[in-house]
């Protein structure tokens, strides 16, 4: 099985799937692009790598019993995509403890309003694959064990159910 989980920077990702109890091996995609050296370049404006995709591919292509997070994690093959979702207020108090500045703070704020990694997430894996999981009021442990339960097949497909347009 492989399950990807994706979302927009700030949704609580690395911290949730860090504390996992899975027999899947957990991958971080991040950090396999920084160590692999799996980049093209450095984006100046957001002052980040950017990923090369298909190297990162070649390289999870055969890897099977894995789970792997990154907000890349929806563009590649997987049995399930979950998409950790966060209120805009709450990504962008997330991303400014950890050191962004506002401009990038509010980018990803904005992109999670707009739900653009769900719609990818959907667009390349269909609607019945996909998981939504709000990570807003919860603690990482909860959001842990809602990961858990759709590796382990206990939840059903739910794309769709979290909105945050109207912050906006």
């Amino acid at each position: 099985m492989r399950v990807a989980v994706t979302g927009t920077p700030g949704t609580g990702k690395t911290t949730a799937t860090d504390r996992l109890d899975t027999d899947l091996d957990v991958c971080h995609l991040n950090e396999v692009i920084k160590d692999e050296e799996f980049s093209t370049g450095v984006d100046e404006d957001r002052g980040s790598l950017v990923a090369d995709l298909d190297a990162l591919a070649e390289w999870l292509d055969g890897r099977d019993d894995v789970l792997f997070e990154s907000h890349l994690a929806h563009h590649f093959d997987a049995d399930r995509v979950i998409v950790l979702r966060a209120h805009p207020d709450t990504v962008v108090e997330r991303l400014r403890e950890r050191g962004d500045d506002d401009a990038k703070a509010y980018e990803n704020a904005e992109s999670e309003a707009l739900d653009v990694i769900l719609s990818e997430a959907v667009d390349e894996h269909g609607i019945e694959s996909v998981y939504e999981i709000d990570t807003t009021e919860r603690d990482p442990d909860a959001v842990a064990a809602e990961i858990e339960a759709v590796v382990d097949g206990e939840r059903e497909p739910s794309a769709g159910t979290v909105s945050y347009i109207d912050w906006l």
